[in-house]
């Protein structure tokens, strides 16, 4: 083990953001500019650690005013606990505790523990929802009775977050990058959950800070809320999307010369449930948020948008200017429309944001894209940008699938090539007519077509700085825009 490091030691947050997977500002030049401990969770049971929470503000050297804050939950013990010694963050002489050794919270049974009984308290003690003076916060919706005696497990996968599951019972999302503000996963949870929606994980509760006096923040509606994390229905059995949508791609590939409709792993009749599904969570947002319209000026500066997003683009994307002048001219088509409805809806869809459960189908990760500023993630946006978004989704799975098949088959690349697109028309085409309920109106044609459009140009840059064998697909994607 390294010497004992100093709390005051940023460098020992640097090292350990490092190494996180949570962590946005890989590959960027940064210093941890302050470390802010904003509360201490009761402990669960005797021998419990020391939970604490901590705001790591990270200042990046590659921009002016870039900054970012990270939640980081620590277990401190007294002891070195070597089944930690994967999440170790680092040992130093506490000024509150003595000499500690530090751990990522997450990773540890006790200190999750510490969590769940925070959330049972805040539902069944007065004043259980303050934790004390500092701010934390821990809320409750009523009708579900946590299981105490399960435990907790980290959930490996996630990149921009982190979750935790407490045994078959709930999950816990714990918000890595902080932002001051409502968060719209739980906002949005919150509405869904109240209002009896069948297609989401019913929310349990969630925990924020107030920085500032928290007695007036509730009272006055002073100071400012950060939201940490969020306690919801765990869908233990349900499977991802994605997943489910690759499955039918493959089969459909490996049956040799069928059409998508003759497969057996049709997907058909799930992507029409999943577009009835999203017209029926658009249809209860409706009902529960603000539903405006802009004017021509407002509609006109959406266009403008997407036009600008396209000049971004062409500068990391030279393949795009072929086709700049038909993406500009469906853009355009977007200055004609009259009367275009916004409200709250998901804003970052795709199949991977849902799962299929015995009951149906569920929509989860209601943040919106995580790159935007929480500002614009709040901003009501038309319900046709979710659509857009699942129907790019509905075209990338038979691409990934044809090229994964390619690698081991490089014969047949015309015929998957014709089953490829078959399949995504298909599958597009049942989502679309479930969600519209019939044929889409030539308005909300011509508002999709733009929606389509904006987001084949965004993943044109997301591939070509992420994944760049991938970035044939949305540009074949953008080819198509121009050939209709």
């Amino acid at each position: 083990m390294t010497a004992p490091t100093s709390v005051a030691d940023r460098d020992v947050y640097t090292r350990y953001l490092e190494r996180t997977r949570w962590f946005g500002g890989k590959g960027r030049p940064f210093e941890v500019a302050s470390v802010r401990r904003i509360g201490e969770l009761p402990t669960a049971r005797e021998g419990s650690p020391v939970v604490v929470i901590e705001l790591v503000e990270v200042a990046y050297g590659d921009g002016p005013g870039g900054s970012e804050v990270y939640q980081v939950p620590m277990a401190l013990y007294t002891d070195p606990e070597t089944r930690l010694d994967h999440a170790f963050i680092g040992w130093w002489e506490d000024p509150d505790h003595g000499w500690v050794h530090a751990y990522d919270a997450l990773h540890d049974r006790e200190a999750m523990a510490c969590w769940l009984a925070a959330f049972d308290r805040a539902a069944r003690e007065p004043g259980g929802n303050l934790n004390d003076a500092s701010g934390l916060r821990f809320h409750r919706l009523p009708g579900h009775d946590l299981d105490m005696e399960t435990h907790s497990t980290l959930f490996s996968g996630e990149q921009s977050n982190s979750s935790v599951a407490f045994g078959d019972d709930s999950l816990m999302k714990v918000f890595r990058k902080i932002t001051p503000g409502v968060n719209p996963d739980i906002s949005v949870h919150e509405v869904l959950t109240k209002a009896g929606g069948e297609h989401i994980a019913s929310l349990y509760g969630w925990l924020d800070w107030v920085d500032g006096d928290p007695d007036s923040a509730a009272d006055e509606g002073t100071g400012t809320t950060m939201q940490l994390a969020m306690l919801q229905q765990f869908l233990r059995t349900a499977s991802d999307g994605w997943d489910l949508a690759l499955a039918s791609a493959r089969n459909l590939f490996a049956e040799g010369d069928l059409h998508a409709y003759e497969a057996g792993g049709d997907f058909a009749a799930e992507s029409e449930r999943l577009g009835t599904a999203l017209r029926e969570v658009h249809a209860v947002l409706a009902e529960h948020f603000p539903v405006t319209t802009l004017d021509r000026d407002e509609v006109a500066a959406l266009a403008d948008g997407t036009d600008a997003r396209l000049d971004e683009a062409l500068e990391i994307v030279p393949e795009l200017a072929a086709h700049a002048d038909t993406l500009r001219a469906t853009y355009a088509r977007l200055r004609e429309l009259v009367g275009v409805s916004v409200q709250q809806i998901h804003g970052d869809l795709h199949l991977g944001q849902t799962l299929r459960t015995s009951l149906g189908w569920k929509i989860v990760d209601f943040e919106g894209e995580p790159a935007k500023p929480l500002a614009e993630r709040l901003k009501p946006d038309s319900p046709w940008r979710d659509v857009a978004g699942m129907l790019r989704s509905f075209d990338y799975v038979p691409h990934v699938v044809e090229r994964q098949f390619a690698e081991d088959h490089p014969e047949g690349v015309e015929q998957r090539a014709y089953r490829a697109g078959e399949w995504a028309h298909r599958n597009r085409n049942h989502f679309l007519t479930a969600y519209a309920g019939g044929e889409p109106t030539a308005e909300q044609r011509a508002l999709l077509d733009a929606y389509v459009a904006d987001k084949a140009v965004y993943e044109t840059v997301y591939e070509t700085r992420n994944r760049p064998t991938w970035v044939g697909i949305p540009l074949e994607a953008v080819a198509r825009i121009g050939a209709a």
